[in-house]
């Protein structure tokens, strides 16, 4: 990696290619994932069976689709305590930070003889996706409690879990305790874009939801924005992407831990460093060398640091800060000696992480806030998934006959002023009766 200097049009350039990655999909891809939605819309369970023998679970039969109690009852014996103590524990903390969301409905008199409010209520069904790698071999645990908790928490009457199997047909065992930690409902064997199309329209087996939320694949992010509309989704999301904030008193070997974090997702996601410190940013280069070399997925990492990575340096963290907001990362670490100063400062991002011993992994699993989170800049305008992501808001409004009359005039110009002669016919209506 090399270190690029801000302002510079090398860095901009580099700038442009993360802020441009932007959430787009090939029409090969869309097209494919239109046609198993039609699948599975038209055709049911065979669908699902057919594409889950497929790509997931050869042997896999149609009265296999949802995981039995049996299974539950095994999966309990099969984990340890120190990951049942573990998941205890991130569990309780996310259920405690996402209680704080709750909102109530509201009413107000202000007005004589006019009543208005908002009804807070949560939607009926919810389903949440938890993704698997190939053969289903890693449980995304946290994934589970982050999908299952604000729902509970918003009050969801029935809850659902869509995961794909494994290639003999079964589920890990780690998905399922953290299921019925969660008090999940049912959890069905069925993944990527067929898994989506069954939720949102519903099938012999699997329910049809009113929200889905929960993070996935390019098929299953691109099902989501299809289905979008039919069902409410929590967010489409790409690649994973962390900007790194960095003083003279950051540590250089932290920094290159935390920017391969991310970089090791998917050769797309995106790794970033800028920092007022050239000394800080030279070190970060040689650790990031040196770390890379241990690690697994070191060929991912190192063509995600090649295409969408970078270490700059700036003049100060005005302007670093100001990068920051630019570029609206899903993950902001702020790795300074006094990260409340710059709290201010900060108008888009997913999730910020302040101080040199807040890496983004506590947010993934025990801090306690949601985990799925805005990408690709859409942290400009939108938020982490929540309890909000689950209820909805009706408006309340009444008017005595008085107060009616009183506002009437406004109504009926304004409508008029839009040639909507009806509507203010509604309202005359009303007044000539009165007289």
């Amino acid at each position: 990696m090399d270190v690029l200097n801000y302002p510079s049009a090398e860095a901009e350039k580099r700038i442009d290619a993360i802020t441009r990655r932007g959430l787009s999909f090939n029409a090969d891809d869309i097209r494919a994932v239109s046609e198993i939605l039609d699948g599975v819309r038209s055709r049911g369970d065979s669908a699902l069976i057919e594409y889950t023998r497929k790509f997931d679970a050869p042997e896999m039969s149609e009265d296999e689709l949802t995981v039995e109690a049996k299974a539950f009852e095994e999966a309990g014996k099969k984990v340890d305590g120190d990951f049942l103590n573990a998941m205890d524990r991130a569990a309780s903390q996310i259920e405690s930070f996402h209680r704080r969301q709750l909102k109530n409905s509201w009413f107000q008199a202000a007005r004589p003889g006019v009543f208005l409010g908002q009804l807070v209520n949560p939607v009926n069904a919810a389903g949440v996706y938890v993704p698997g790698a190939k053969g289903g071999m890693t449980p995304l645990v946290s994934s589970v409690l982050m999908g299952a908790i604000p729902a509970r928490i918003a009050g969801v009457k029935d809850v659902v879990m869509v995961t794909p199997p494994r290639k003999d047909g079964t589920v890990d065992p780690h998905l399922l305790v953290a299921a019925r930690r969660v008090g999940m409902d049912a959890v069905y064997k069925v993944g990527s874009a067929w898994a989506i199309a069954g939720l949102a329209f519903g099938t012999e087996t699997l329910p049809q939801v009113d929200v889905i939320a929960g993070p996935g694949n390019i098929y299953v992010t691109i099902a989501k924005k299809l289905v979008a509309g039919t069902v409410g989704i929590d967010m489409v999301a790409g690649p994973s992407e962390i900007l790194v904030i960095a003083d003279d008193s950051a540590n250089p070997e932290f920094i290159a831990a935390d920017l391969l974090s991310q970089a090791e997702h998917d050769p797309l996601a995106s790794a970033l460093l800028i920092t007022n410190s050239k000394v800080v940013a030279e070190q970060s280069v040689g650790e990031v060398e040196r770390q890379l070399e241990a690690l697994s997925r070191r060929d991912i990492a190192r063509e995600s640091l090649s295409a969408y990575g970078g270490i700059m340096v700036v003049q100060d963290m005005s302007t670093a800060l100001s990068l920051g907001n630019r570029i609206a990362p899903e993950h902001l670490e702020l790795l300074v000696a006094n990260p409340f100063e710059y709290l201010g400062m900060i108008q888009n991002a997913g999730a910020v992480f302040m101080g040199h011993f807040t890496p983004e992994p506590m947010g993934d699993y025990v801090a306690g806030p949601n985990h799925v989170l805005p990408t690709g800049g859409t942290a400009r305008f939108s938020s982490a998934l929540s309890v909000d992501t689950f209820m909805k808001q009706s408006s309340l409004i009444c008017y005595s006959e008085d107060a009616m009359g009183l506002e009437a005039d406004d109504v009926i110009r304004l409508a008029e002023a839009e040639g909507l002669g009806a509507h203010a016919e509604s309202v005359r209506v009303r007044r000539k009766n009165r007289q």
